[in-house]
């Protein structure tokens, strides 16, 4: 309310400075024809004025801001891949059943096209993720996860995730996960409704792991080459893949 009030006794101060310097004017000079010649005419530029500069200056740099922060985002995925996704994703994928119904899908090429990996995304939608949870080693996974939590947490405090809202539901995702296991002091003699409910929350992580991995594999393929070779080669659904290059991709 104060800044409000305080910007209408400003617009108030500089009409009234206008007025009193076109009185100025007029008493110097006593042509009002002179005036209103100039004032209609910058009052006609001020709309051209506003054209360029909050429209089409204004669209042409939020544009480039865009894509600057989309790259600052795409270190931060990469990363988050490097160090904890893709070994998330391949433990997962280990003990999910029904995996080689949909794994020749996720064997990501160079030769993908945009509708591709659109038409792959909208057939996941229906697939049945899930892992079996008797096989899971719950000990080493939450090893894995609890030694991660800094890294993770380093993560969320960068700004540009709040514009990213799938990743950080994943990071959320993610972060209770570790929370269920780092809680339990042993997994050797936990209930059947307990171990259905920890696979309930590795599936919500897988789900969003591997939505999140396809969107990422196809920005690197659209903008940076270099890195996508590389991710191609570590595919965590690929059986056959290796960093080693042997033929071309």
């Amino acid at each position: 309310m104060k800044r409000f009030r305080w910007e209408i006794i400003m617009g108030i101060s500089l009409l009234l400075a206008s007025i009193f310097f076109y009185v100025i004017h007029y008493v110097i000079f006593r042509n009002l024809n002179h005036i209103f010649l100039y004032l209609i005419g910058d009052t006609a530029f001020v709309f051209l004025q506003i054209l360029l500069v909050t429209v089409i200056i204004e669209q042409f740099l939020n544009r480039r801001e865009k894509r600057a922060r989309l790259k600052k985002l795409s270190m931060v995925i990469g990363s988050f891949f490097s160090a904890a996704g893709n070994k998330l994703l391949a433990y997962f994928s280990d003990f999910d059943p029904h995996l080689d119904t949909i794994r020749k899908e996720l064997v990501v090429t160079n030769g993908w096209s945009d509708q591709e990996f659109i038409a792959v995304s909208k057939r996941l939608k229906g697939y049945d993720y899930g892992v079996e949870i008797n096989k899971v080693r719950l000990e080493d996974l939450r090893s894995f996860l609890l030694g991660k939590v800094s890294f993770l947490l380093r993560l969320l405090e960068n700004p540009t995730l709040l514009e990213h809202e799938s990743f950080t539901e994943l990071l959320r995702a993610v972060f209770h996960l570790a929370e269920e296991l780092s809680v339990r002091e042993k997994f050797d003699d936990l209930p059947p409704t307990d171990h259905q409910h920890l696979a309930g929350d590795i599936k919500r992580v897988y789900v969003l792991l591997v939505d999140q991995w396809l969107d990422y594999m196809k920005y690197l393929k659209d903008n940076y080459p270099y890195l996508f070779s590389l991710s191609v080669r570590m595919n965590p659904f690929d059986q056959s893949a290796s960093p080693i290059i042997k033929e071309e991709l």
